[in-house]
């Protein structure tokens, strides 16, 4: 394995993606199959309406995003705000991952808020796939930019 060259991370909105979801879903960096119990048990413990984001918080989440990258001199590659989830394609940094999804997570929050949303914004954690080669980090930086928000 080569020199990590980038990498994507994905977040979800807070409800939206639960664990045993049936488009599959993410644990411990495995991808497991939905599972109809787990999923029920899941919304059942939710304490807040699911949050789904319309164009104008996309966009409100997009510049944010842009805006904390400049500001910590991460180069971002690709970024695509959907109304359930956030991807974007990186540059490596010497910042660790869960550092930069913090700042990303808690910018766009903010500037959230500060246009009136209101409610849970965010799920905790993320997904990130490592890039080690350019090849990698080209098919990647194509999944996103070609990415369209599928889920309504």
């Amino acid at each position: 394995m080569g020199k990590i060259t980038g990498y994507m991370i994905t977040w979800t909105t807070y409800g939206t993606w639960l664990q045993g979801d049936k488009r599959g879903y993410v644990k411990d960096g495995k991808i497991l199959l939905k599972n109809d119990a787990l999923l029920q048990s899941n919304l059942k413990r939710l304490k807040n309406p699911a949050t789904r984001f319309g164009a104008e918080h996309c966009a409100i989440v997009r510049c944010a995003i842009l805006n904390k990258a400049q500001e910590i001199r991460q180069q971002i590659y690709a970024i695509s705000v959907c109304s359930s989830y956030v991807h974007i394609v990186a540059a490596r940094t010497n910042e660790s991952i869960e550092k930069v999804v913090s700042y990303y997570k808690n910018a766009a929050r903010i500037a959230l808020r500060g246009r009136g949303f209101v409610g849970r914004v965010w799920t905790k954690g993320f997904n990130k796939r490592f890039c080690f080669d350019r090849e990698e980090l080209k098919s990647k930086i194509k999944y996103v930019k070609d990415h369209r928000d599928t889920d309504g």
